[in-house]
């Protein structure tokens, strides 16, 4: 399965980016989407995941600022991003997988691909 990022470049604080995913994947409809991104300082984190029927999750970090969002007959999910600050400064990857739920009715996002190449989003004035 391909996973190919794209939209990144540079932006001024502020300002707002729209990311997009485009896959090779047979039954997309079935699979949850996330953007994950990765900073030369840190390890790469999770930033929006979502559900096959579109129920999103976001990071601490980027909720109400990123909106993730998918287009299942194109085969290609987005991520929003407004109000970019300094610290969203990363690559960011798209990816395919699931979401793993707990018995307390919480969930997590399970990737189930090989990583793709990211996508470099630059946050600088």
């Amino acid at each position: 399965v391909q996973l190919q990022a794209s939209g990144g470049g540079l932006v001024q604080p502020g300002g707002s980016l729209r990311l997009s995913c485009v896959t090779s994947v047979s039954d997309f409809s079935e699979s949850a989407v996330a953007w994950y991104r990765q900073s030369p300082e840190k390890e790469r984190e999770l930033v929006a995941a979502m559900t096959p029927g579109g129920s999103p999750e976001y990071a601490a970090s980027v909720k109400g600022r990123f909106t993730i969002s998918r287009d299942n007959a194109k085969k290609m999910f987005y991520l929003q991003m407004s109000s970019l600050e300094r610290e969203d400064t990363a690559t960011y990857y798209c990816m395919l997988g699931f979401f793993i739920y707990n018995t307390q009715g919480g969930a997590r996002f399970q990737s189930s691909e090989s990583w793709g190449q990211g996508t470099l989003v630059t946050v600088s004035s």
